[in-house]
């Protein structure tokens, strides 16, 4: 990557009274000066034969970054061997769909702990990325809003090192609520980039994968996306981190009201 590229996640609003597809929101979000698009897969994967070809003669003539959100229904270190089955063929169906349309990164929640240590749940989680095929998309590990969750800073530097095809997915949103509010000045961005450049080299920040959005929260974690001008987040903060480190990828946004502030952090980026 050689610059900072800034998107959304999921299908752009527009004035309201517009319905995109893949397709025109890709158009739309290149002409008021977007850079990405991550699909939703989060349900189902709504790339097929009927509309990957106009998606991937939209995506070439626009040069957009495409990447997908996988599916929901992923746990990797589910107690039922049969589930965790199911979870690697829902992460490969959206890879495979991607793949199909040009896009590079697969971001998705790996799994919970439930009644495993935290060494037993990174070995089985380990265990399982280890089967997925090289199919030219990166496997993005999504730092998790919830402390049931499988999937610290830390946990997830540690499994991109191990393993080729996997990459982190730094969701500072998140991290901020995993950890009631934690994210409050630069210097605790400026740690978290830190662990990622000191676990992944210079490679790690010049190839970032990020999620950013407002967030509501509470002792329990995540609750909600909000608004940047409406949540506690300090968006200016991380954008400057993120400009002193030197960071080159994708920010995708996923505040409710998406191009607007997708637009906000872009423009905030390019005034510091």
């Amino acid at each position: 990557m050689d610059k900072l590229l800034f998107g959304i996640s999921g299908l752009p609003i527009g004035d309201g009274k517009q319905k995109f597809t893949y397709k025109s929101g890709i158009t739309y979000l290149k002409s008021i000066g977007l850079d990405s698009m991550e699909f939703p897969f989060v349900r189902s994967v709504n790339v097929t034969d009927k509309n990957k070809g106009e998606i991937l003669r939209e995506k070439e003539a626009t040069n957009l970054y495409l990447s997908a959100h996988g599916s929901y229904f992923i746990n990797l270190n589910a107690d039922d061997y049969e589930k965790q089955d199911q979870s690697m063929e829902r992460i490969l169906k959206g890879a495979h769909a991607l793949k199909l349309v040009g896009g590079r990164s697969l971001v998705f929640h790996a799994g919970y702990y439930l009644d495993d240590s935290k060494e037993e749940t990174y070995e089985t989680i380990k265990e399982n990325l280890l089967k997925l095929p090289d199919i030219g998309v990166q496997y993005r590990l999504e730092t998790t809003g919830k402390a049931t969750q499988f999937g610290t800073l830390e946990e997830l530097v540690s499994l991109s090192r191990e393993i080729r095809t996997c990459n982190v997915c730094i969701d500072f949103s998140h991290i901020h609520a995993r950890s009631n509010g934690i994210l409050k000045n630069y210097d605790d961005f400026a740690k978290l980039l830190k662990i990622v450049e000191d676990g992944l080299g210079r490679e790690g920040i010049e190839d970032i994968h990020i999620h950013l959005s407002g967030i509501n929260y509470g002792l329990k974690g995540e609750k909600n996306h909000l608004p940047f001008e409406e949540s506690d987040f300090n968006y200016k903060a991380c954008l400057q981190a993120l400009k002193d480190f030197g960071a080159k990828g994708c920010i995708v946004c996923e505040s409710p009201i998406l191009e607007r502030d997708a637009l906000l952090l872009k423009e905030t980026y390019y005034s510091l």
